[in-house]
């Protein structure tokens, strides 16, 4: 029996982002003698014709897939990336008799619908490199996977879970990097992204990571960190994106992180973006995180309201939120803050408060989306089902009609705010271009980096860094100007 194991990307979306998570399970199933082929669906332009380039000749042992997004998160938009996938895996088994796996985030959220309606025959939620090998192997020697760690698979008419493998990074097989074409994902996507840790250990009442990737942080050692930055950067890949879901949580490992990058010089050589939480960050960490390559931080902050920080369970109040922004800027670092709008009481009153604490605070972008999106497992989740049937519900927005797996886009927007919700908001931003606000008359590619036309051209250009920070520097210098006078010697990192 064949040892290969074809591994699928299946998205297609612009900028292209690099899916890590098949790179690090490629490393994994090499350890064990597998062979493994990737299909990048990103980079070819007839899915179909691609499909049946890779499952000519021989069948693979196995086909993972994975699924990083079920949709785009705006309520502006709603756009539902389910339907094509299903359409991708019937597509697929119709070509091979291999088995299917799926994982991936946007999987590990809802197992059970999503295997309902693509047919795949397994799923692995939560972390995938152990248990799709191990997945493998089962299969390669005919034995039943029942053991393998986040298995989801029905039996029957039942569906059966197993517990997800909730190891230690740091044990997993070094990181070569080898399977993607992170080169081309630089030129096409502007950044390569590097985890250091996986899990979360906060209380956010909407928040879908910590049932994705555990409920503590499981960290990588700084010196492991360093070696996939190094290994990369050997390759002349030089602008990143840190994957984890708070960089400064634990804040220990991140001043650790940061010390390696630097003692390897590796601070002259690249440039990192990262997510954080205001809780904690201060100006030391951002200091340290200066001088080790880091060009921007996308901070959490999601309301400037004290209520409505609390009835969201954050751990941080709007003043550590201002004292964020100042080390920030004292130490060069960009900062943009996201804002969350719409969650569970919230007001007009506390919109306006949000929205003049950011004009206050004056970070250097605030992404708004507004409306909440609603995931199972969540605290939002549970409070929303305990109200009754979603279809009755006046905060939610969506697919409130025949979604309880909560698969298709459901958002909860307070009826507080009225039916001019957004358009009220609008009119607080009042044409500020520091904020980034999609609405349904104005579009979405102000925010929604998701086929973002702006940034595909930017980043062919050469553009670089976070998608934010990318669309900041499109609106700070206009390079069609500076081009047509000969000038346009913008630095590569944005």
């Amino acid at each position: 029996m064949t040892r290969e194991v074809l591994l699928i990307n299946p998205n297609t979306m612009k900028p292209a982002v690099g899916p890590i998570g098949l790179d690090y399970a490629a490393d994994m199933l090499r350890t064990r003698g597998f062979v493994v082929r990737l299909l990048d669906l990103c980079f070819e332009a007839e899915t179909l014709t691609a499909l049946d380039r890779a499952l000519a000749g021989e069948e693979p042992l196995l086909v993972g897939m994975s699924l990083r997004n079920t949709d785009d998160c705006y309520l502006a938009s709603g756009e539902d990336f389910v339907p094509a996938f299903a359409e991708l895996v019937s597509e697929v088994k119709k070509r091979t008799g291999a088995p299917v796996a799926i994982g991936g985030v946007g999987f590990s959220l809802f197992p059970e619908a999503i295997l309902t309606m693509t047919g795949a025959d397994f799923g692995i939620a939560g972390d995938g490199e152990v248990p799709l090998t191990a997945l493998a192997e089962r299969i390669s020697n005919r034995a039943h996977p029942g053991d393998v760690p986040g298995l989801v698979w029905r039996a029957g008419e039942e569906w059966r879970h197993n517990p997800p493998w909730a190891g230690d990074p740091s044990t997993l097989p070094a990181r070569e990097r080898s399977l993607l074409d992170d080169e081309r994902y630089l030129r096409e996507g502007g950044q390569c992204g590097i985890e250091t840790k996986r899990g979360c250990d906060r209380g956010c009442l909407y928040c879908a990571e910590p049932g994705a990737k555990g409920r503590r942080p499981r960290a990588r050692t700084p010196s492991q960190v360093a070696d996939e930055f190094e290994r990369l950067a050997s390759r002349g890949i030089d602008h990143f994106h840190l994957c984890d879901s708070e960089f400064n949580v634990p804040v220990e490992h991140a001043r650790e992180v940061c010390g390696k990058l630097i003692d390897r010089g590796l601070g002259e050589r690249v440039r990192w973006y990262t997510y954080a939480t205001p809780a904690g960050f201060d100006a030391e960490l951002a200091t340290a995180m200066r001088a080790a390559g880091c060009a921007g931080v996308n901070f959490g902050a999601d309301s400037g309201d004290e209520r409505m920080l609390a009835v969201l369970g954050r751990d941080f109040r709007a003043a550590d939120v201002e004292v964020t922004a100042r080390a920030c800027r004292k130490n060069g670092l960009a900062c943009m803050f996201d804002l969350l709008l719409g969650g569970p009481g919230e007001t007009r009153e506390s919109v306006r408060c949000s929205i003049e604490a950011m004009k206050h605070i004056s970070p250097d972008r605030v992404g708004i989306s507004q409306g909440v999106r609603i995931y199972p497992g969540t605290r939002l989740a549970a409070m929303v089902r305990a109200t009754g049937p979603i279809e009755a519900n006046p905060n939610l927005r969506g697919a409130v009609h025949g979604n309880e797996s909560l698969l298709r886009p459901l958002h909860y927007l307070s009826a507080e705010l009225g039916d001019d919700a957004a358009q009220y908001t609008a009119a607080l931003v009042g044409g500020d271009e520091r904020f980034f606000f999609p609405t349904p008359d104005a579009g979405t590619e102000a925010y929604n980096y998701s086929g973002n036309d702006r940034l595909v051209e930017a980043i062919r250009r050469g553009y670089r860094g976070a998608y934010w920070d990318i669309l900041r520097g499109l609106e700070e210098d206009d390079p069609w100007k500076k081009e047509a006078e000969g000038k346009n010697d913008r630095p590569a990192d944005g």
